[in-house]
């Protein structure tokens, strides 16, 4: 069986959604609502303020007041990791912060995107970070959004701080990803839905997935079924997923777009916009289907 680094923030984590109200305001009492059917429905933690959750469009005491009522809707027994990241290395440490204050166990913080720093500036940013809490950073490798990697060699310098544990994986390297995971004890988790199984075959520590915020328990039931040793369930259930994992990730539209279609969870945040009635009925239709396959 495939041995699996720490995991210190679960294994089946859920990029979680933002909901607003009809006239685009913070709607916590719907926030602390999804993650309590977050969790029953299998998701070991949460992840907060991340992209799916707009982190682009809501403000720092949104973002604190949300942290605030998804710790109160869930306990203490729950890992919340909070997006933090910002292209401002001030910004970031003072957002770090106030996160850990409000009772984030975990810390998501992206590569400063737009300026394109090189990797040396990268990893002062994440160590300047890293010493400013007392609590883990998940980096979040995603240069599709960013234009930077943090690159295999920075990775490797950067684990050995003690409190960076985390990767959130979405640079499409499995080769990169593998080395790093083979020379350190980072806990990757995958924030490509298509290489949930992958990466965890690898020996990864879990996802932090979108789609989990419709269907947690048919994402967590992969990786139990990997965990159990019957790959050929896992490999079946990750395909019943994949239908799903493209229309909402692949269609064109953002995923916070389509979790919210299909959660009808409130509006998103200009410049992004909802989900059209075509688009909408086509993500239900798929999303229906799973269900009725699952029964």
């Amino acid at each position: 069986m495939t041995s699996h680094a720490p995991r210190p923030f679960g294994r089946a984590l859920c990029a979680m959604i933002t909901p607003f109200t009809a006239d685009g305001e913070l709607d916590l009492d719907a926030a602390r609502r999804h993650a309590v059917a977050l969790v029953a429905g299998g998701c070991d933690g949460l992840v907060l303020s991340g992209t799916t959750g707009e982190s682009p469009t809501t403000t720092d005491g949104e973002k604190t007041a949300l942290l605030r009522a998804v710790r109160e809707a869930v306990g203490d027994g729950v890992p919340l990791v909070a997006g933090v990241g910002t292209y401002d290395t001030r910004q970031t440490v003072r957002l770090a912060r106030e996160a850990e204050e409000a009772g984030a166990d975990g810390l998501l913080v992206v590569t400063p995107y737009y300026s394109r720093p090189p990797q040396a500036d990268v990893e002062a940013h994440f160590l300047r970070v890293a010493d400013a809490t007392g609590v883990g950073l998940m980096l979040y490798d995603i240069p599709g959004r960013t234009g930077t990697r943090i690159e295999p060699a920075t990775m490797l310098r950067l684990a050995e701080h003690p409190r960076i544990v985390a990767v959130k994986d979405c640079s499409y390297d499995l080769l990169g990803a593998a080395k790093v995971m083979a020379g350190t004890s980072l806990a990757y988790y995958s924030g490509c839905e298509e290489l949930n199984l992958p990466l965890y075959a690898l020996g990864g520590a879990g996802c932090v997935s979108t789609v989990a915020n419709v269907a947690p328990r048919q994402v967590r039931a992969v990786l139990d079924a990997f965990d159990a040793g019957d790959t050929e369930a896992a490999a079946r259930l990750n395909g019943a997923l994949v239908p799903l994992v493209e229309a909402m990730m692949a269609s064109g539209l953002p995923g916070t777009v389509t979790a919210k279609a299909l959660l009808g969870a409130g509006p998103v945040r200009e410049p992004l916009r909802p989900a059209g009635r075509e688009a909408a009925d086509g993500l239900r239709a798929v999303y229906d289907a799973l269900l009725a396959a699952d029964r």
